[in-house]
């Protein structure tokens, strides 16, 4: 039902444009968001009638008279009847305050086994009316030690347009991400352009470039035997979800919020 959703309302498409070197499992059925992901998050936010705030830092999470006293890096702490933490899980065991002794031994372990993988996201971005010669939409890469996967974006979303300027979205080799998690970013993005200039050597000069660290990329090892979430605390609610309780694909999301859904429902 939340495929069909989507798909009614544009927000996702099914992936046709050609991705060379991809694993096609029998029965799975692959699609894109023309807008990127973010439009599906968007897509729920509106539906949902939440105001949303964003770029609030969480640092510290307390008990106070019956309430979550939650302080971040700006600006004075608030209080809430029910807090929900889907950030990655290294993330929550890095929390200040009294959710330091509220999570016991035992969540605290199976939040500790749970692993991630890193790698580098590089963006190149071009002038409207740049061509980019290439036969594929997007290319998985298995022979090389820095690049995994490459995409020609707004072909991949089938909005290729006159007035819009082609962009080129490269994902490093999680080894490659490992080794040089705390590099400095400007040697990273040299080293991810040299290998991408052997691999595509056609490539013209792009009109800008974001090099992205992607710490946290996909769930390696999620937290075992969870239905999708763990209560810390009852009364008032503390609860934690997201793909590090499931796994890291939109289905792993979906599950995970409905079991996050459900616990809040029972607790109201």
């Amino acid at each position: 039902s939340f495929y069909e959703e989507l798909l009614s309302h544009g927000i996702l498409q099914p992936l046709t444009a050609p991705v060379e070197g991809m694993v096609v499992k029998e029965g799975w059925c692959n699609y894109m968001a023309p807008q990127g992901i973010s439009s599906v998050v968007k897509y729920y936010l509106n539906q949902s009638g939440a105001d949303v705030f964003y770029e609030q830092h969480v640092t510290c999470i307390s008990l106070r008279d019956g309430k979550w006293e939650v302080s971040r890096k700006m600006g004075p702490p608030e209080r809430f009847d029910i807090v929900i933490l889907t950030m990655p899980v290294p993330q929550i065991l890095q929390l200040q305050g009294d959710i330091v002794n509220i999570i016991n031994e035992s969540q605290k372990q199976q939040l500790e086994s749970v692993s991630y993988s890193s790698r580098y996201a590089l963006g190149l971005f071009y002038e409207a009316g740049t061509r980019i010669d290439v036969p594929w939409a997007a290319q998985y890469i298995t022979d090389n030690p820095c690049i995994r996967f490459i995409s020609i974006d707004n072909k991949k979303r089938n909005i290729e347009s006159p007035e819009i300027g082609p962009s080129v979205v490269v994902h490093t080799t999680v080894t490659f991400g490992s080794k040089y998690l705390d590099s400095d970013p400007a040697e990273v993005q040299q080293l991810i352009l040299s290998h991408l200039e052997r691999i595509v050597p056609s490539l013209p000069k792009p009109a800008s470039i974001k090099c992205q660290k992607w710490r946290y990329s996909q769930v390696t090892k999620a937290v075992p035997n969870c239905p999708g979430r763990m209560i810390l605390h009852t009364q008032p609610l503390l609860i934690c979800g997201g793909d590090g309780f499931t796994r890291s694909n939109f289905d792993g999301c979906i599950d995970s919020a409905i079991s996050l859904a459900e616990a809040v429902k029972s607790h109201l």
